[in-house]
């Protein structure tokens, strides 16, 4: 498999459309993606998201910003600071897979305790990953922006 390379993407968090029954309910009678006729109906959520792969963008993270349009995927990395950040963060630890493992809220000049199976981490605005559904056992994706071509993370995942 390809490493994570800097660049701009899309984050994909699948949704369960209204009036259907929650993620995973229904799912063990159903393929992989719960596409049997009784499953409930599913859709996407494009979110922006900018990679960060290298140290140096790692790194650099959010500091400095007084905000974010989407989100920030650092890769790899199992654990975050806010220390100098203007605002607060919600940060989603993503194991191997890219399913949440945990989703916290961080006010700056915080110290995040490493997740030992984390791989991934997602950071975004405070209350974002609320109202996009993204909770422990949501298994995310990552593509390219609608138009451009390849992703910036040719290859899949990180080891």
């Amino acid at each position: 498999m390809g490493r994570w390379r800097d660049g701009r993407g899309t984050l994909r968090v699948p949704r369960v459309r209204e009036g259907a029954a929650p993620p995973g309910g229904g799912r063990e009678a159903a393929g992989p993606r719960g596409d049997h006729p009784g499953a409930p109906a599913r859709s996407e959520l494009e979110v922006p998201l900018e990679i960060a792969a290298s140290y140096r963008a790692r790194s650099r993270g959010l500091l400095g910003r007084t905000g974010i349009a989407g989100a920030l995927l650092l890769s790899p990395a199992s654990g975050v600071h806010t220390f100098r950040m203007r605002f607060a963060i919600d940060v989603a630890y993503l194991d191997r897979e890219l399913t949440v493992i945990a989703v916290r809220t961080m006010r700056p000049g915080r110290l995040g305790l490493p997740r030992p199976r984390a791989r991934h981490v997602l950071e975004a605005e405070a209350g974002a990953m609320e109202r996009w559904g993204l909770r422990p056992g949501v298994r995310v994706s990552i593509g390219s922006p609608a138009g451009r071509g390849t992703p910036a993370t040719a290859g899949g995942s990180s080891p």
